[in-house]
């Protein structure tokens, strides 16, 4: 479906956005990955990738807190297989505090990384999808997109911040075949969410499976996880024509959470 499309996926070497980019590989897109990880693990990323797609697949370093590591970024994806026609803003961070002992610095990267760099790569690469007249933009927000937690200001307002993004520059492109969603997980089963439900249980002296539980009962109704690979599946359905008049959304994939 995607043949010859040029996929973006920022925050791309594990998680939610890996999981993004097997999806898009799957339906034969070209890969630009970008994330952290030892050059063995991107290594390892790249050929399993590589072997799901007929496109190409490239990675790319860059930090995203950075304008003119952005520019580099999608001036390397330019040159290597054209202008971005899939823009996946995955990339982000999270630190918990009250707001009273928030940490300056902690504050300013979580709004660089969560929604400043959505600005910088859509501004980036709008040009070249006004140019072709198609593309995608796909904001991972997150369900704190639509409501909030406690001690989580910097992440909670962030993520509000890129579902506000995603419609204005919807309102935008409305005349054009692009189109721009935000995409909003509740809890998704991540290599980092594991590792919490383990700290979760030692510390509680409970089992991993009533620590799970707990963490889900939270806020997920479901009490289930959405994963990577669902995430990456609404991706490719809002890359196909079914979704050309889908534009300035916020899509929750919460099992329930905001619906409460």
């Amino acid at each position: 479906m995607l043949n010859k499309k040029t996929a973006l996926i920022t925050g791309s070497t594990s998680g939610i956005g890996l999981g993004i980019a097997i999806q898009l590989a799957k339906q034969n897109a070209n890969i630009i990955l970008n994330g952290f990880g030892s050059p063995d693990e991107i290594e390892k990323i790249t050929k399993e990738l590589k072997d799901l797609t007929s496109g190409k697949v490239l990675f790319h370093g860059a930090n995203l807190m950075k304008r003119n590591e952005i520019e580099e970024l999608i001036s390397f994806c330019e040159k290597e297989v054209g202008s971005v026609d899939i823009l996946i803003n995955n990339a982000g961070i999270q630190y918990v505090s009250p707001v009273e002992t928030f940490p300056v610095e902690k504050w300013d990267q979580i709004i660089s990384l969560n929604l400043s760099a959505c600005f910088h790569t859509t501004q980036l690469t709008l040009a070249g999808m006004r140019r072709k007249n198609w593309g995608r933009i796909i904001n991972i927000a997150s369900a704190h997109g639509l409501v909030a937690s406690a001690e989580k200001s910097a992440y909670v307002a962030a993520k509000h911040g890129v579902v506000g993004l995603t419609k204005s520059i919807a309102l935008e492109t409305a005349k054009s075949s692009v189109t721009v969603n935000a995409v909003c997980p509740g809890w998704v089963l991540t290599p980092l969410v594991e590792q919490q439900i383990k700290q979760k249980a030692e510390q509680k002296g409970i089992t991993y499976e009533q620590a799970t539980h707990d963490l889900l009962s939270e806020k997920q109704p479901s009490l289930t996880f959405a994963t990577p690979e669902q995430l990456g599946d609404l991706c490719v359905f809002l890359c196909s024509k079914a979704a050309d008049q889908i534009t300035g959304t916020a899509l929750p994939m919460d099992g329930g959470w905001t619906a409460q």
